[in-house]
């Protein structure tokens, strides 16, 4: 076994490029007129179609308890080719489902099938990719993934003016060639020869991870940049156009914005900021939220809104690959899979918890004040981050991954 320190990414990498892009796209498909179909379909109140979203994000939590431990003992293309069969086939149903226990397993299903694409090709990254080079990996990773998001949902929009069905069937036939794509195409890097020949089974559980500080620590810094972020894209668009009577044609133009840059920004970026230690450049990005979010408090108009979607975009830029190649560095080789579902869930948690704060602060103090408590948690992130780089454990855990060994890429 040997590091991949060769100028470029192998073969494999750019399989699993094109493969999160072409996934991406066939899901923008359908999610962005999930909610507007379920009214449509089953005519009921919009409070009931949320609680089901909010089962969505459980199975997710409960798919990533079940998953990591399997793809850390079985391997990962495994799981990975069942979760796009899940995903095929729940898409599909999704068409012709019309009540209300239906669409809660199918949104279930959906949610376990795109827990295994993520930790999957996570997990392979950090398989493949020695640490020093995994930011680029996933900066690359997340371009495709952000291409896919941009083009599918007006695909998917031009689609339901034909018919409301049409979307669902081509997103269920991309998923199912997906599932030969996966399982002919990247090969398995879990390395169970190196296990077997070191004598090593392994660990079963979250024990070690939940005893694990400087993951934790690191985990509890970067959920509260997710918290921040998660009030920007549930409650913006309700905010511009009830308080400042921003109309959603111009709300969509800032939402694209982000995707934009991401797009077209991300894998420069990362090029730039991989120049210099993580946790600082990490500690930076809490300031642009900061900022970011405080132009929203203190915005009047569509420039300031953009502005701040730009500013804030740009501590996601510098924050996310380096963040999820940091879980990676700290993840034990036998556990990565685990390691890189519990980080993926700090999306999930910052979705659930973030909406009731910002809410919470609109409806007790004044609406900016929604925005001011967002630059408030980031900036507790940037501080956890500098914090984080300070700690001799931190470092010490850090260089136990940078000695282990990992499948040419």
């Amino acid at each position: 076994m040997r590091f991949s320190h060769a100028g470029r990414y192998s073969r494999q990498l750019w399989l699993m490029f094109w493969g999160n892009l072409i996934t991406a796209m066939g899901q923008g498909l359908v999610w962005p007129f999930l909610t507007i179909n379920m009214r449509r379909q089953m005519d009921v109140p919009l409070t009931q179609i949320t609680v089901l979203f909010t089962l969505q994000s459980l199975a997710t939590m409960l798919a990533t308890t079940a998953l990591g431990p399997t793809m850390d003992r079985f391997g990962r293309k495994g799981p990975m080719v069942i979760g796009y069969l899940i995903s095929s086939a729940s898409i599909f149903s999704m068409s012709r489902a019309d009540t209300l226990p239906a669409w809660g397993v199918l949104l279930a299903l959906y949610a376990i099938a795109g827990a295994s694409f993520q930790m999957g090709s996570n997990a392979m990254i950090a398989d493949m990719i020695a640490p020093d080079r995994r930011v680029g990996a996933y900066a690359l990773l997340r371009t495709a993934s952000n291409l896919g998001i941009a083009i599918g949902p007006p695909i998917g929009g031009l689609l339901t003016g034909v018919s409301y069905e049409l979307p669902y069937y081509l997103a269920a036939g991309i998923q199912f060639v997906m599932v030969f794509f996966v399982f002919t195409m990247l090969r398995e890097t879990l390395d169970r020869k190196n296990r077997a020949e070191e004598h090593t089974a392994p660990s079963v559980g979250y024990g070690p991870l939940l005893h694990d500080r400087p993951f934790l620590t690191f985990w509890g810094a970067y959920l509260l940049v997710e918290i921040a972020a998660a009030l920007v894209f549930t409650l913006l668009g309700v905010y511009v156009k009830e308080q400042f009577s921003i109309p959603e044609s111009q709300y969509s133009l800032i939402m694209m914005t982000n995707a934009v840059m991401v797009v077209f920004l991300q894998y420069s970026v990362t090029r730039l900021t991989r120049r210099y230690a993580p946790l600082p450049v990490m500690a930076l990005s809490g300031l642009f939220y900061a900022l970011g979010l405080s132009a929203f408090a203190l915005g009047r108009g569509f420039l300031a809104f953009w502005l701040g979607m730009v500013i804030m975009t740009t501590g996601e830029l510098m924050i996310s690959p380096t963040a999820t190649a940091m879980a990676a560095n700290l993840a034990p080789p036998d556990m990565r899979a685990r390691y890189m579902g519990v980080y993926g869930l700090s999306y999930r948690v910052g979705s659930g918890v973030g909406p009731v704060i910002g809410g919470f602060l609109s409806d007790s103090i004044a609406p900016p004040a929604t925005w001011f408590g967002g630059a408030f948690f980031a900036l507790l992130s940037g501080g956890g981050f500098l914090w984080l780089s300070r700690l001799r454990m931190f470092h010490q855990a850090k260089k136990k991954e940078e000695a282990a060994t990992f499948v040419d890429a």
